[in-house]
């Protein structure tokens, strides 16, 4: 069960596909830190810039992977727009 403070973790569909193409290992990598990012998503980002529609889109380097998302703080979720693989 999530905890009170925690927000719902969102995918868009591009990284959805993303996610699939990953080594089982890996995949479960990025889910644990998915979550954990959805637990305590205020997370000091390495970079924000505004996407084309103007939604700030956050930048976070979590161990080797690149997480971009924006927080939906009405709904609360964490709508992960990109997951890339840093390594």
């Amino acid at each position: 069960m999530a905890e009170s403070g925690s927000y719902a973790a969102i995918f868009a569909a591009e990284v959805a596909d993303i996610l699939l193409g990953l080594p089982k290992s890996r995949l479960r990598r990025v889910v644990r830190l998915t979550r954990q990012l959805a637990a305590s998503p205020f997370f000091r980002s390495d970079y924000a810039i505004p996407d084309d529609s103007g939604q700030l889109q956050v930048h976070l380097l979590i161990e080797d992977f690149v997480f971009t998302y924006w927080l939906d703080h009405a709904v609360r979720e964490v709508r992960n727009s990109d997951i890339e693989d840093a390594s």
